[in-house]
């Protein structure tokens, strides 16, 4: 395990690879960043918009998909403030036992500043029966729901006739997911090929349910789907040179955007602006710095170290406080959803535990053999 020379990238994350000098795609992107023409930039994306305002035959000229959140406000008031294009928002909505009600006030609040919004609920049963279908094989519940976050939009777009999806950061550039990268930085048609959705993303369902009728809210549309409704995804982060965690928790916060009360050593989440509408993610942050070797932490203060607001010595002291933070309550309530014990989840858990990164020890203690920012 390896770390970014720049910033506390390690080379665990998946899909991700370094310069030869060592630094991780993030912050290579991020130096490139400081010699852009935003004006230019910006004019590009005018010229989009104006095309895609001409050939628009709906009401809408393009989708958004939103959740209340922090990037998904900014985008949406971005779109039509900025660009002066007509977006339809598209939320998919989570169970009751999942969704918070701060989530439910940020959709409401973003809604009353004036938009169309489609709100998309799959069934609660088969929601539930993939979750706990997910954390039994991969012991990573979102593995289900992603693949209906994701496929909802360009869904809800084929199906209104809507030829341009804006996306907010681009995976490949802004976070290292290389196998997502376009023709263009703002090409998001590769999307499909993330982690989440490629490889057969739907085989390990069908392999182990056998009803599949009521899977249709997982299946992203395929390639052909896609040209034959003229699909585009692109990436609006690209554009935006103020685009960060901070300014867009920032600009949404003046819209009336609701954030988290609860503290970091309960989250994981520094400054309470992630994931507003529900609260089981902070698990699956957990559970990935066990896998990956690192969380939730390490990707806020990757950000503010490119930006030059925080030390790279500061910012692994956090990571090496609150990258496993996750409250009791938080897995108590999902293990009481799924039908399980919380020794069961701890069980699960600690199988799935990186052995080459922590050492997992008789009394339960999962203890890292790396040190934050230098590695093993």
């Amino acid at each position: 395990m390896q770390y970014c020379k720049h910033c506390l990238q390690p080379d665990t994350r998946p899909n991700t690879v370094f310069t030869a000098e060592g630094v991780c795609p993030a912050c290579n992107y991020f130096s490139e960043l400081q010699h852009v023409d935003w004006q230019e930039r910006f004019e590009i994306l005018q010229e989009l918009a104006a095309d895609y305002k001409q050939r628009a035959q709906q009401p809408f000229d393009c989708i958004i998909g939103v959740s209340g959140g922090k990037d998904s406000t900014r985008q949406a008031l971005f779109v039509r403030d900025k660009l002066g294009m007509k977006p339809l928002l598209a939320c998919l909505s989570y169970p009751p036992e999942q969704v918070t009600e701060r989530g439910v006030d940020n959709i409401s609040q973003l809604i009353n500043l004036g938009f169309d919004c489609v709100i998309c609920a799959p069934a609660p049963q088969t929601w539930r029966e993939l979750m706990c279908l997910s954390f039994d094989k991969f012991t990573n519940w979102a593995k289900s729901t992603e693949l209906a976050l994701f496929s909802s939009v360009p869904q809800l777009a084929i199906q209104y006739g809507i030829e341009l999806i804006f996306w907010g950061e681009n995976p490949g550039l802004q976070l290292g997911d290389l196998k997502t990268l376009g023709r263009t930085g703002y090409d998001g048609n590769n999307l499909r090929n993330m982690n989440t959705l490629s490889g057969g993303a739907l085989d390990w369902i069908t392999e182990l349910r056998a009803d599949q009728g009521d899977l249709i809210p997982y299946r992203y549309p395929t390639l052909e789907e896609f040209e034959e409704a003229n699909i585009s995804i692109v990436y609006l982060g690209w554009f935006l040179g103020d685009w960060s965690l901070v300014n867009n928790a920032s600009y949404s916060c003046l819209e009336g955007l609701r954030i988290r009360d609860d503290g970091v050593e309960n989250t994981g989440d520094l400054y309470g602006v992630t994931a507003l509408d529900e609260d089981w993610v902070t698990l699956n942050q957990m559970i990935k710095y066990y896998k990956f070797g690192f969380g939730r932490v390490t990707d806020y203060v990757n950000e503010e170290i490119r930006l030059g607001r925080m030390a790279r010595s500061q910012g692994a002291e956090l990571a090496d406080q609150y990258d496993s933070a996750c409250g009791d309550h938080y897995i108590e309530s999902f293990c009481e959803y799924i039908g399980i014990s919380v020794q069961q989840f701890w069980e699960k858990v600690r199988a799935s535990v990186n052995r080459e990164l922590f050492d997992v020890y008789a009394d339960g203690q999962i203890v890292p053999k790396f040190q934050v920012g230098v590695g093993l």
